[in-house]
């Protein structure tokens, strides 16, 4: 069992989870009642969007994230559904756009605008029309841009691409024909070239999306799962059912055989469904119960063990639903790594839950904030859809920092950096000079190489991946100090950098001087 007690060295073994106080809290927002297996709540870093009860049709709830407090009765609902919302996910690369879904059989994509609603929201921007059925799933691509997946009752998962001027879409691109039952899950990789999903006959299935044919198929039954999930590059899924014996349970796959998992775990005994969320970031892994007031958490290693149980955060009042804050969105201030809206339908609150890593400094911590997934998409739609695939565009959570190329792009070849210019000197020396350079050790080599580097680091005003010219000013002693003791170490290696060319300039006079000397004795 992965919570047997052993030392482990980890930064996150000290994560803690803190509830905010009832001033940061959504109160008296009417959540729906819906027995529906979903987690009712979307979030990004401006509005918080959350399904709601609805008399004669389907509703769901836009607030802005900041305003928190109690909210008035006659609040402004998105409300254009005939049926029951089942599902709502915002566009990962606009935050003005989200998709819902309904047991109406439709899929509508809201334009919400930057202001506070002021009026119902009753006209979408698209309207997908295409299955028979209500439609209980949607997603997004994770790296194309205007990628909507929907799956329905009929069984089966659509693929729609919203880069059309068509406000009703009755056509998906491609149309998923392998399931047997109702899609319970979807995931997908890195690239979204691979799509996992777990259906209602208990079965994991990964399928090439463009192709649509199915490459695994898990036949385990000792495992009946509900939800599964892509652990980000790690090639593992995580699934999370029940045993044979009805105990709450996750499991661990290798992507490359789905026969039998790495491991299993059972939880507990209870009846409600468990809700998988993995931070690519930090490697961890949250397991959120429906009805539970708990959440859990592990971290995911390469090797053996795989899971590894960190703690859990407790509290006495259930959740129905749950909603996740991209990384985007935290406060990096506080030392914030994931964050949790956590829908408390006995009391029509909303409490956000806040997964912080105990540090003392007040600076920016590098090593919990790796470069992560930006706002904004690494390829068009049209380009996914002709087999091309991309790593998502990353970006610095450090406050003032830019997204950076996608990931295929930075395994090219780097350009070499320019030679410096020798025309001061004669032409023979020239000459000399560039066959002497050819002619060069292994040791001179290593150290071009590492001139180079410096060079480009310098080129990009980049130091020991600290920006130079847009990090914000300090604020505090610490971050001063911080500060202060990162610039005398830039400028010990532009010093070092400066001595080893005057070195290398008078190697190279020597070795000329030399030349001609032995030229001239001839």
């Amino acid at each position: 069992m992965s919570w047997h007690l052993q030392y482990r060295s980890s930064k996150f073994r000290h994560v803690y989870g803190k509830a905010a106080t009832k001033d940061k809290c959504y109160d008296c927002v009417p959540i729906t009642h819906s027995v529906h297996d979903n987690q009712f709540c979307a979030v990004n870093p401006h509005f918080i969007a959350v399904v709601t009860e609805c008399a004669g049709g389907g509703a769901f709830l836009v607030i802005p994230i900041h305003q928190t407090g109690k909210l008035d009765p006659h609040y402004p609902r998105v409300c254009g559904h005939k049926g029951n919302v089942l599902d709502i996910k915002w566009n990962p690369f606009n935050d003005f756009v989200i998709a819902s879904c309904s047991e109406d059989a439709t899929v509508k994509i809201w334009d919400i605008p930057e202001q506070v609603l002021t009026k119902n929201i009753t006209t979408p921007k698209k309207e997908l029309i295409g299955h028979s059925r209500r439609v209980g799933l949607i997603e997004w691509h994770p790296t194309a841009n205007n990628i909507l997946f929907s799956s329905s009752h009929d069984y089966k998962i659509m693929i729609w691409n919203l880069d059309t001027m068509e406000d009703v879409l009755s056509n998906p691109v491609k149309i998923i024909d392998a399931h047997k039952d109702v899609v319970l899950s979807m995931s997908f990789n890195t690239d979204g070239s691979l799509l996992a999903t777990a259906s209602r006959d208990r079965k994991i299935r990964l399928i090439d999306p463009r192709s649509r044919t199915v490459l695994q198929e898990a036949t385990y039954k000792l495992h009946r799962a509900n939800k599964v999930l892509f652990l980000g590059n790690m090639k593992k899924l995580l699934s999370t059912g029940t045993s044979r014996w009805n105990n709450r349970q996750i499991a661990l796959w290798d992507q490359n055989d789905l026969s039998v998992p790495l491991l299993e775990e059972d939880l507990d005994g209870s009846s409600g469904l468990l809700f998988p969320f993995y931070d690519s970031d930090t490697n961890m892994v949250y397991i959120v119960g429906k009805g539970d007031g708990n959440i859990r958490y592990y971290e995911i290693s390469p090797e053996k063990p795989y899971l590894n149980y960190l703690t859990e955060y407790r509290s006495r009042l259930p959740q129905k639903g749950i909603g996740m804050m991209p990384k985007r969105g935290l406060e990096v201030s506080a030392c914030e790594i994931f964050r949790f809206y956590k829908l408390i339908p006995t009391k029509n609150l909303i409490e956000p839950i806040s997964m912080i890593v105990p540090r003392r400094s007040e600076s920016y911590q590098e090593d919990i904030y790796p470069l992560t997934v930006a706002g904004q998409p690494a390829m068009t739609a049209q380009e996914w859809l002709h087999g091309l695939n991309k790593g998502p565009l990353l970006v610095s959570l450090r406050p003032g920092s830019g997204p950076v190329n996608p990931l295929p792009q930075l395994l090219k070849s780097e350009p070499l950096v320019k030679r410096p210019d020798l025309t001061q000197y004669k032409a023979q020396e020239g000459r000399m000079l560039l066959e002497m350079e050819n002619g060069e050790t292994n040791d001179s080599r290593n150290k071009q190489t590492v001139e180079e580097r410096l060079l480009k680091n310098e080129h990009t005003h980049l130091s020991n991946g600290f920006d130079i010219f847009e990090c914000p000013p300090p604020k505090t002693e610490n971050e001063l100090l911080h500060m202060f003791y990162r610039q005398q170490e830039e400028i010990r290696r532009l010093r070092e950098l400066v001595n080893q060319r005057d070195i290398r300039i008078k190697q190279l006079e020597l070795e000329l001087r030399n030349v001609f000397m032995n030229t001239d004795g001839y």
